[in-house]
Formats: structure tokens, C-alpha cells, sequence
């Protein structure tokens, strides 16, 4: 259960009236093969994932960069493993670097024993590229299973960004367990307005309308201060006319003077205290 932003008192860093991460999922090939090992063969499609890499990362964290923003970067084992060097880019920005899978498996649609597979050898591919263990996770598709939750405390992971609950931090409970939770919602994500396959079609709205949603979004969660995720795929987001409108959205925040830009993982340890008192 959740508590209402009235009965807590976050005391954001800074005297902030509210918390803002800007987290990425960095999916690149992994996004299509682990849908189906037929993507394989399908070079075109593959390549549009790997566009996040060549121009959509690089974009994000000079943007980020200009502002002094850190944020969070979810990165498949896959990716980290095929680009180190993009996983060092990243680390090298001072940012955060937490779990996505390995294969960009979906949860419910694989075996327990692959849903373990897929988070050790995911965590084993970060640690090799040179990042800390990840203390976050984002599940593939945000579809988060009991046998993963299950995995996320047997592995120490100290919060979750899967689910939905809430639009402020919570706890995520299953079967008398509980997890951190940093919610998440499709509202707030960029793949729902812009996503598009050869083979289901899929959305091209306005770039303009992710400024005014998500800038709305911003204006309530500072009136109830709170923290709020945006969800962004780099070679989504990293399209031209998609980055002016990401890019107006950040330069619109970060000129205000009670923000608090964080990563996911100090968001966590900052609110925990906060919740495990209430």
C-alpha cells in the first residue's frame, strides 16, 4: 500500500519541491532478438536498434552533460556486452547503470529458469563492462513476475521500476515480501507514442504532445512533491524531431530552481528511510 504525498515529507536535497529521473532504456538489438531469434536475419530492423547506440545515447548524454543532469541507464547484459564502450560512455557521465535483462526476455512469456538465466547472465554482463552491480532492475516490458520479484531479493537488488502502483515511491509487496518500488507508467514513456513495427503499425504522434503531457505530469508532481520517472529508448527518443521536443522538456526543467535531478539508486536511499517510517 501506498502512502499519499500529504502524510510524507520527502525533504527533497536542496530544498527541491520535487524529484525528477530521467532514466533510459538502452535496448539496441536486444529489444528485437529477444522477441524472436527471426530477427535475427531482419538487418533493417536490427539497425534501427542499433541507432541508439550510433546517435541516440551520444545525443542523450551531451544533453545531459550541458545541464549537469545524472541520470539512469538500463542497460541489457546483450548491449553492455556488444557495446562496451557505449556502457563506459555512460558510466563515464557519472550516471547510473542498473538491470534489464540480458536478452530483453519478457518475464511471463519464459520459464523460471530462464528468468534467473536472464538476470545473472545480465549482471554478470554489466559487472564485465565495467560497471558497478546494478542496485536497480526494469523488467522487459515492465512485466514483472512473482518468480522474478522472488529473484530481485535473492540478489539483493535494493529497488525496483516495474511496476505501477503508485505515481510516487511505494512498496511493491507479493506473497508477504516487499521491494522498493520507483513506479513507472506508459504515460511516461516514449515507446507507446512512437513505437512502429512492419508488422503491427504502431503510433507517430506529435513530438510536441510528449512537451505538454509530460511538463503537466511535471507541474502536479511539484505541487504534491513528489518524484516522477520519464522512460525514454534511445533510439526512440534519439530521432530528431522527437530529441527537440526531449531537449526542450529538460532545458524547461532544469531552469527551474526547485528540482532535484537524481538517479534512481539515490532517489532509493533517499526515500526509504522516508517510507519505512510511515
Amino acid at each position: 500500500m501506498s502512502s499519499l504525498s500529504s502524510e510524507l515529507d520527502y525533504a527533497w536535497p536542496g530544498g527541491a519541491n520535487v524529484a525528477v529521473s530521467l532514466t533510459f532504456d538502452v535496448d539496441a538489438e536486444a529489444g528485437w532478438l529477444g522477441v524472436s531469434e527471426a530477427y535475427a536475419r531482419r538487418l533493417t530492423t536490427l539497425s534501427e536498434g542499433r541507432f541508439g547506440i550510433v546517435r541516440g545515447t551520444p545525443r542523450i548524454l551531451a544533453l545531459l552533460a550541458r545541464h549537469g543532469i545524472r541520470g539512469t541507464f538500463f542497460i541489457p547484459g546483450h548491449t553492455a556486452g556488444l557495446y562496451p564502450d557505449t556502457a563506459r560512455a555512460i558510466l563515464d557521465g557519472g550516471h547510473e547503470v542498473a538491470h534489464h535483462g540480458h536478452l530483453h526476455l519478457r518475464s511471463d512469456k519464459i520459464s523460471e529458469q530462464d528468468q534467473r538465466d536472464e538476470i545473472e547472465r545480465g549482471l554478470a554482463a554489466l559487472v564485465s563492462a565495467g560497471a558497478p552491480r546494478p542496485v536497480g532492475y526494469r523488467s522487459t516490458s515492465w512485466e514483472l513476475t512473482p518468480e522474478t520479484f522472488d529473484l530481485l531479493l535473492e540478489h539483493g537488488f535494493d529497488y525496483d521500476s516495474s511496476c505501477m502502483g503508485d505515481d510516487r515511491p511505494y512498496w511493491e509487496t507479493w506473497a508477504g515480501r516487499r521491494i522498493l518500488e520507483l513506479p513507472v507508467h506508459w504515460s511516461l514513456d516514449d515507446w507507446p507514442r512512437f513505437g512502429w513495427t512492419i508488422d503491427k503499425g504502431g503510433n507517430a504522434a506529435d513530438p510536441a504532445e510528449i512537451y505538454v503531457s509530460w511538463l503537466d505530469e511535471y507541474d502536479l508532481a511539484r505541487a504534491e512533491r513528489r518524484h516522477i520517472t520519464y522512460t525514454t529508448h534511445p533510439e526512440v527518443i534519439g530521432r530528431g524531431q522527437r530529441f527537440a521536443q526531449f531537449e526542450r522538456l529538460v532545458e524547461t526543467l532544469a531552469g527551474e530552481d526547485d528540482v532535484w535531478f537524481a538517479p534512481l539508486a539515490e532517489v532509493a536511499t533517499h526515500v526509504r528511510p522516508v517510507l519505512e517510517r510511515s
